[in-house]
């Protein structure tokens, strides 16, 4: 479906539950080292619970790893300093949705010479930024809303009683 990238991610249990949201919406999630955790943290299982092994996860040494290993690839960087919202923009298949870490965000170079491809959720004034799971799982949402919600199933639909 879509790619779910974190650079660098510091909180065990936002990337645990990342992983379980990438579970949910068939997601591949790729960890740009340094992580601020090792991968056997148990609150990082912890929080992603036993979705683990639907999760198909990928490791790189640096952001540059993956942009070489995925070159034309279509990347959306998610940061609360673009000018664009997230549910502006057009996503498709395949895409991959860029997060930063929890206590920085994305590197300003890395922003900088891919603006148009900047990205931001809406907030109100006075707000630093959101958790960084729950940015993920808004941008996945979107982002698989826009594509029809291909390959979901619904469980507990209601019958319209």
């Amino acid at each position: 479906m879509f790619d779910i990238v974190l650079v660098e991610p510091e909180i065990p249990q936002n990337t645990g539950n990342i992983a379980r949201t990438c579970a949910a919406t068939g997601c591949r999630l790729h960890l740009v080292r340094p992580l601020g955790f090792e991968v056997s943290d148990k609150y990082l299982k912890r929080a992603g619970l036993d979705y683990w092994r639907f999760v198909d996860v990928s490791y790189y040494d640096g952001i540059e790893e993956l942009f070489a290993r995925y070159p034309s690839a279509r990347y959306w960087f998610f940061s609360t300093k673009a000018a664009k919202v997230h549910s502006e923009v057009c996503y498709a298949e395949g895409d991959f949705l860029v997060f930063g870490k929890e206590t920085k965000g994305l590197p300003e170079d890395l922003l900088a010479s891919r603006y148009e491809r900047c990205v931001r959720l809406p907030m109100l004034g006075g707000i630093r930024s959101l958790n960084l799971s729950n940015s993920v799982a808004v941008a996945v949402y979107e982002a698989w809303r826009q594509c029809g919600y291909g390959g979901g199933t619904f469980k507990g639909e209601l019958t319209g009683r």
